[in-house]
């Protein structure tokens, strides 16, 4: 994801209306009107002015009408969830530990895809939205539709392609990425402090392996919210997960926490619930409502996938996770339903622009609507239902990512075939502290180990 979060405090204030207008709060117009008056260009910003907005805004109450339930706490989302399975039935050793190779491997395939073309699947490009500006590039280079890592050779004026480490022509490794790097933080967590971690493990190991520029959006203003809160290196008590998430945080359901679902899905391989309150302890301090759920629903779909094989099976796994009335929930249950009458990932694609085309390319909702979709229209194949996930636009890195990683998880690399996955020698060269350079094989032995550790605990 390459959104970042350092943005002036104007542009936090004018991402907070629409964050408050999407959870049901209606903002006078008095209020809209004084954040416009914000002039952010002459550099003097009046940050008196911002902090009696923001007092403002936090004296808003949700609207009665808003009809949505979406609890915060972990025991108030267990009472809102639907009935699931819950826990699944182990499987044999070796199978297991040939499912954490695919998931990894799944997972760094989908994101070196998604990578180069992540700004024009989000912004778009020459006049078209982010869908369709990667396939009119796709198609002006006869490589429609996509089957392999973009080229970046005779680009030209009309589109830009990042990440040449990414691209096919240089690719020979699994590049720094966010959706690489979270999912390594998950295991070094859960390596150091087991199945008691708590949200302050997270954020101190943050704090230990994760340079500042390459954290983004939801995740940024909460580290910022920790740090500047907490004296020295230890958090004070009045530290919560509730101030961090909320404290000037408009990417509080942006899709930060839900592409650091994997790592928690891992190591709760064949346990659904776990893996979701695993994630909730990730997602409390970052996010909010669906930007929680977000997370819970795919950590439980990856532990899941272990299982599992039929895709709708796997939502409604996700789905027995997280509250039946919040916008997720209601989203995913719209699309299944589209799913019956949709005749191909592209019509279906057109409605889920069409209906959740104005949020923001790195919300939650929608790009959950292109994972579920790449896997029920891709038939849990591994190579077609990536490239899927990609051609959807918006955060693709970031639902190739989530895409592969299941399906990894669900056929294991022995049962893996796709000319994308020679390419990365296995390998994986993140900006992560303790992780500078390591093998897809090895990951899988230490997430082995530590499904193993956490099982019996």
């Amino acid at each position: 994801m390459i959104f970042t979060g350092w943005e002036s405090p104007l542009a936090l204030l004018k991402y907070e209306l629409v964050q408050l207008e999407y959870e049901g709060v209606q903002v006078p117009k008095e209020i809209a009107k004084r954040v416009t008056c914000l002039d952010d260009e002459s550099h003097k910003m009046d940050f008196d002015l911002v902090d009696e907005i923001y007092s403002d805004l936090n004296n808003l109450k949700v609207s009665l009408s808003f009809p949505y339930e979406q609890p915060y706490t972990l025991t108030e989302i267990k009472k809102a969830r639907p009935s699931g399975p819950r826990r699944f039935d182990s499987i044999e050793d070796k199978d297991l530990l040939d499912k954490f190779h695919g998931a990894w491997t799944g997972r760094a395939v989908g994101c070196a895809l998604g990578k180069p073309v992540e700004g024009m699947g989000i912004r778009g490009q020459k006049g078209l939205i982010g869908r369709a500006a990667i396939k009119e590039y796709l198609k002006n280079r006869n490589h429609w539709p996509l089957d392999y890592y973009f080229s970046g050779e005779d680009v030209g004026d009309d589109f830009v392609v990042y990440c040449p480490n990414s691209q096919r022509e240089n690719i020979a490794f699994m590049e720094p990425d966010d959706d690489i790097h979270y999912t390594l933080i998950a295991l070094a967590i859960m390596e150091k402090y087991g199945a008691e971690f708590t949200w302050r493990h997270i954020a101190h190991t943050w704090n230990s392996c994760l340079p500042y520029n390459v954290i983004c959006t939801a995740e940024s203003q909460a580290i910022l919210n920790y740090n500047n809160a907490s004296p020295r290196s230890t958090a004070s008590d009045w530290v919560t997960p509730e101030y961090t998430s909320l404290n000037r945080n408009p990417y509080r359901e942006w899709i930060g926490a839900q592409i650091r679902a994997d790592g928690w899905g891992y190591g709760c391989a064949g346990n659904p619930e776990l893996a979701a309150e695993f994630a909730y302890r990730d997602a409390c301090w970052t996010h909010r409502a669906n930007g929680i759920y977000g997370e819970m629903m795919f950590a439980a779909i990856i532990a899941g996938a272990f299982n599992v094989s039929d895709p709708i099976e796997l939502i409604k796994i996700g789905l027995s996770e997280i509250p039946s009335h919040c916008k997720l929930s209601e989203a995913c249950m719209q699309a299944i339903e589209k799913m019956k009458v949709k005749k191909d990932f592209y019509s279906y694609m057109d409605w889920v622009e069409e209906d959740f085309g104005d949020l923001n390319g790195v919300h939650t909702v929608n790009n959950a609507l292109v994972v579920i979709g790449a896997l029920f229209y891709g038939e849990l194949d591994f190579h077609r239902s990536v490239c899927f996930a990609v051609e959807g636009g918006w955060d693709t890195d970031c639902n190739g990512a989530t895409c592969g990683s299941i399906l990894g998880a669900v056929h294991g690399l022995s049962n893996m075939e796709s000319t994308m996955i020679p390419p990365l020698n296995d390998t994986i060269k993140p900006s992560v502290i303790g992780f500078q350079e390591i093998t897809m094989k090895e990951l899988a032995k230490r997430t082995f180990d530590v499904h193993c550790s956490i099982k019996n605990s």
